[in-house]
């Protein structure tokens, strides 16, 4: 199969600074499909290409209770059983030390009827004893992988516990050496894992965490992953920005399908350069938020100006056209006090996300005032912002009756709040908002917020926007 790409970089921003504004947001929405896309079924990988490593958490602790290790032999069985013949794979038994048990030379098996029954057999032997050392598994996973550029490396990591047998230092050197050669996707099970570990994992290597309510769920989950590995043409495709002089890097993080920030695993290429590795890709989209400090050079106003450049970067050739982030400081406080829309959306995901997560940290501290404060706040956002993925995580916390009153479930655990603050970084996927006078929205002139195209009243407000002279602004 042709496993060529192409691409599409497309910027959305509000350009425009007030005289001394310093602060510049932009969201980067990057769409890749296929070159001779056919059908509307998902692309698929070559087999051969494909590397597959499943990491099985065997600790003392998922024999408590048994059904977690039980579940976890049935998702890894499950897991190979998706697994095409040619997929090379491997499984890994995690404890303080990492140890392959499949396939027995401590290699890479390759996919076929006969090495998927010999791992099955392998998985169901897996028992509980041991610590948790995740550094080490990773390190193990890595020492698998062929050196071949061309190869999609994908692991898959189950856990139930804390990172104790090592350091944080360790974690962090193994992840900085793992970054680029693979994607990991965490997952969590039971109560004793935390979540900052599975998503720090997952935003190193551009994988995503989750975690499971039910033991009985993780099967689904661990297919899944392997199938939408699968999916994938390229092992890495990294983007690459370039600043002015006048222009300081603040931040650069993934903002959809999930949120992973970059900034600390750029590679600095030059001065002003740096590229941010995003894992494998496949025909998808994802929007990256840019946060842009800059200083004007000079009392020039009413001139656009060049922040910054970003390309894209496949097996080090440039793929796609250049995207611009461009500043015009102007005294127009209209043009300024504009809120581009996707920045708008990702902002308010943003704000959902801070507040369902600091619920879960009142709750677990005993604050059940604070908690339903919160999560009330956020519910309020979500239902604002239509997003209805946030909505039906609020449900696993909350009960919101129709009047849109909002009650605290009687019967919350630690799996709930741990998945919750798990799945806070989920974003659902937006196409780039479309630009020019066709989507010509609304700026009220009292308080500068702004409403959809036809409305009568500011939706912040309620200022009529028959008396509003900032009323009809293009998108």
């Amino acid at each position: 199969m042709d496993t060529a790409m192409q691409f599409d970089l497309e910027v959305n921003q509000n350009k425009y600074l007030p005289v001394g504004g310093r602060e510049m947001h932009a969201v980067l929405s990057v769409a890749g499909q296929e070159a001779a896309a056919g059908d509307d079924a998902p692309a698929r990988t070559d087999p051969s290409r494909l590397v597959e490593v499943l990491v099985i958490d065997c600790s003392g602790s998922m024999a408590d209770p048994p059904t977690k290790m039980a579940a976890a032999q049935q998702a890894a069985a499950a897991a190979v059983d998706v697994l095409p013949d040619g997929v090379r794979f491997a499984v890994i038994q995690g404890t303080h030390e990492a140890t392959v048990v499949y396939p027995v030379t401590g290699t890479l098996a390759t996919a076929s009827p006969a090495t998927r029954k010999e791992a099955g057999v392998a998985v169901a032997r897996l028992g509980a004893s041991g610590g948790t050392a995740m550094g080490s598994w990773l390190a193990a996973a890595l020492d698998l992988l062929p050196s071949s550029a061309s190869t999609i490396n994908h692991v898959l990591l189950l856990t139930d516990g804390i990172n104790e047998h090592e350091t944080e230092e360790e974690l962090t050197r193994v992840l900085r050496g793992c970054a680029g050669r693979f994607v990991c996707d965490p997952r969590g099970i039971g109560e004793g894992w935390h979540p900052a570990d599975l998503l720090r994992i997952a935003a190193a290597l551009h994988g995503t965490a989750e975690a499971v309510r039910r033991p009985g769920d993780l099967a689904a989950s661990f297919r899944e992953s392997v199938l939408a590995a699968l999916t994938k043409l390229l092992p890495d495709v990294r983007i690459r920005l370039r600043t002015m002089p006048y222009a300081e890097l603040v931040f650069f993080k993934q903002s959809s399908p999930t949120i992973q920030d970059l900034t600390g695993y750029a590679d600095r290429v030059d001065e002003r350069t740096w590229e941010f590795a995003t894992g494998s890709w496949g025909a998808e989209h994802r929007d990256f938020h840019l946060c842009l400090r800059l200083e004007a050079p000079d009392d020039i106003r009413e001139q656009d100006r060049l922040a910054a450049r970003v390309d894209l970067v496949v097996d080090g050739d440039l793929r796609a056209a250049a995207a611009t982030v461009l500043v015009n400081w102007t005294v127009d406080m209209a043009k300024s006090a504009r809120i581009d829309l996707s920045v708008s959306q990702l902002t308010g995901q943003e704000d959902v996300r801070q507040a369902i997560n600091a619920g879960c940290d009142a709750y677990d501290r005993g604050d059940r005032v604070e908690a339903h404060a919160q999560w009330a706040q956020a519910v309020a956002l979500a239902s604002k912002a239509r997003d209805e993925a946030a909505l039906e995580q609020l449900r696993h916390l909350v009960d919101i009756e129709p009047g849109g009153l909002v009650r605290l479930k009687e019967d919350l655990s630690q799996t709930d709040i741990k998945v919750s603050i798990v799945g806070s970084v989920r974003n659902p996927t937006h196409p780039p908002a479309p630009r020019g006078p066709a989507v010509a929205e609304k700026i009220c002139g009292a308080c500068l917020e702004r409403s959809p195209a036809g409305s009568e009243t500011c939706e912040n407000c309620g200022t009529p926007f028959t008396d509003n002279p900032l009323a009809e602004v293009p998108a």
